[in-house]
């Protein structure tokens, strides 16, 4: 059986922030903004946590389908770094606000930016084996940003929002390989959020654990695939992004262990399979599990298909988790996305000073800390909900009442 993500879409928020402007406003070293290679970074508002990212993100995608297959998803996983309780889940929230059957497996996945593919490839297994003919799975990665000048130069890198994947038997976005997949996993803390308000990370570690998890998982699937060539096989190559300047390291460390390609064969492979996967990513910046699938549907947006063209995507999750997969996106997919406007969507965000950034900032960190009463004035907002452009129906936080948290649509 031929399984994958039928649709996908990606919510990124209503604000975005120019990365000069935050560097500016922190002090840091202008000259390091091309070692980035990003221009914006989404920025979260005090309405928004991680249920309204994920449903606003799964929304276009469940009220595209039919009753009858909407009645078909049997599995909700959302993968997330920013959980709201420790027991009760975000999809438990996501499953109602999205009204989707009562007849289905909820749960949360975490395994920082590596939770929803190992939840995809999961969820695949299940679809793949036949055990519920017709089923459909659906996986949201969704979060929220924590992070202020503690973090250095890691907060211009930061994100916010969520992607949400369908996975079926129709794989109009992307077809698995079957078995086409190589594994790396080791413990280490390179980065950890031990606190809801409090990220911390080791940055010099988390990178080379980054570039590490990419050959040694490429080794395993080299391992696995009979004839793979990294340097043919792939039309594509999508790799998470924590930002733009680490995944051109990584291409260009893969290339050399793999290839014998020059540095100029290596900067034209680069522009030519890789730079149209970091379109969106280096205008939203990090979206933790989500960073993967932002960026295949940059690849799709920015550089439509002509016929079948084999993708190589690598996920990435601290502490860590690493997985090498492909999989085929078919001439249609560039057809798939386009009804769900992802460019339009980013380019609609708000533009906002760093002023206004300190001033969210400060209130939407709070909506990850425990409260058994909080009240939000989303009116006192309502000029961030005005911004043209913006999705027709959005999902917001108002409050939490006895720690149950409370949703309205706007």
């Amino acid at each position: 059986m031929t399984v994958g993500i039928e649709a996908l879409n990606v919510y990124c928020g209503l604000a975005a922030l120019p990365l000069p402007d935050l560097f500016d406003g922190r002090g840091l070293d202008r000259a390091r903004l091309d070692n980035l290679m990003m221009e914006r970074r989404s920025v979260g508002l005090p309405f928004e946590d991680p249920v309204t990212n994920a449903v606003n993100a799964a929304l276009p995608l469940i009220e595209a389908l039919a009753p009858a297959e909407r009645n078909r998803i049997e599995l909700l996983v959302t993968s997330t770094e920013s959980g709201i309780d420790y027991s009760k889940s975000v999809a438990s929230y996501v499953h109602h606000h999205l009204g989707l059957p009562a007849g289905c497996r909820v749960m949360e996945a975490k395994q920082a930016c590596y939770a929803a593919t190992g939840a995809m490839q999961l969820a695949a297994g299940y679809l793949a084996s036949g055990m519920s003919p017709g089923a459909k799975a659906l996986v949201i990665a969704t979060d929220v940003a924590v992070v202020d000048e503690y973090a250095e130069y890691a907060e211009p890198a930061t994100g916010h929002g969520a992607a949400a994947l369908l996975i079926g038997d129709d794989p109009r976005i992307m077809a698995l390989d079957p078995g086409a997949f190589g594994l790396h996993s080791h413990e280490t803390l390179d980065s950890a959020r031990p606190l809801p308000d409090l990220d911390i990370a080791d940055a010099d570690r988390s990178l080379f654990a980054y570039l590490d998890g990419l050959s040694h998982s490429y080794a395993d699937y080299s391992g696995r695939v009979e004839g793979v060539d990294f340097a043919a096989t792939f039309d594509r190559l999508v790799l998470h992004t924590p930002f733009a300047g680490l995944v051109r390291a990584a291409h260009r460390k893969l290339m050399r262990e793999r290839t014998g390609a020059d540095p100029a064969e290596v900067e034209a492979d680069f522009a030519r399979r890789v730079a149209p996967s970091l379109v969106y990513p280096r205008t939203v910046g990090n979206l933790c599990s989500g960073s993967v699938y932002l960026a295949l549907a940059s690849t799709v947006d920015n550089a439509p298909p002509g016929g079948p063209e084999r993708v190589g995507l690598y996920s990435y999750g601290s502490g860590c988790a690493a997985e090498f997969l492909s999989g085929v996106v078919g001439p249609g997919a560039a057809r798939e996305l386009a009804p769900l406007r992802i460019r339009e969507r980013l380019d609609a965000r708000r533009l906002i000073s760093f002023e206004e950034y300190t001033r969210l900032l400060k209130e939407s960190r709070r909506c990850l800390v425990p409260r058994r009463e909080r009240r939000i004035e989303v009116e006192q907002w309502s000029e961030y909900l005005a911004t043209p452009g913006r999705p027709d129906r959005l999902l917001v936080l108002t409050g939490v009442e006895d720690y149950h948290r409370r949703y309205t649509w706007r």
